[in-house]
């Protein structure tokens, strides 16, 4: 007997349940939350995430960053002044929709409640992190060796610097949603990259 037949898109459904987990965070999304989000019912939820909600929460993740990387990549490609483009990346954070600001960054979520919790999570999302921490720092690099930059830190430093920035930024809009204020700090930050 042939195995059943998928009746959905799995990047779609997964993406449906990624918006939950923001949303709410792991221990918060219920199985029925997650079902309801998605649009399928229980039998092809468990056919094809046979490691149930944990499985889909590690694809939901690693589809975020990939979705994420991918669309910074393109855009990368695709500009003319390269350390612009990061700086105003940076300053879209402030102006980004009232319900953006509220969830905040998805991997800096995972990592806030399932440090202590999940080592093999936490360790997930730290190196999904870092991959967008290769992208800053790739840039950098790039841009002191064409002469663009003329700080002395290294690439590698202010990579660390932008993670850093990214992961903080996403906390601190939450505390001060006045967006004049925010790009004010934002753009402090961003005077290492002059």
């Amino acid at each position: 007997m042939a195995g059943r037949n998928k009746t959905f898109d799995e990047k779609d459904v997964i993406a449906k349940a990624a918006l939950v987990f923001w949303e709410k965070g792991y221990d918060g999304s219920s199985a029925d939350d997650l079902l309801k989000a998605m649009g399928i019912g229980k039998g092809s939820f468990y056919l094809f995430f046979k490691g149930g909600k944990r499985e889909l929460y590690e694809k939901a993740m690693r589809q975020y960053v990939d979705q994420l990387l991918g669309r910074i990549r393109k855009d990368l490609l695709g500009s003319d002044d390269r350390i612009q483009y990061l700086k105003d990346f940076f300053m879209s954070i402030p102006t980004a929709e009232f319900g953006q600001i509220v969830k905040g960054c998805l991997m800096g979520n995972v990592l806030a409640e399932m440090s202590a919790k999940d080592e093999v999570i936490r360790d997930l999302a730290s190196r999904l992190l870092m991959e967008l921490e290769d992208v800053f720092t790739q840039v950098i690099a790039e841009a002191k060796a064409s002469g663009k930059l003329k700080t002395t830190a290294s690439a590698e430093l202010l990579g660390r610097h932008l993670i850093n920035l990214w992961n903080g930024l996403n906390l601190t809009d939450r505390m001060y949603p006045n967006d004049a204020l925010m790009q004010e700090l934002v753009a402090k930050n961003l005077e290492l990259l002059n």
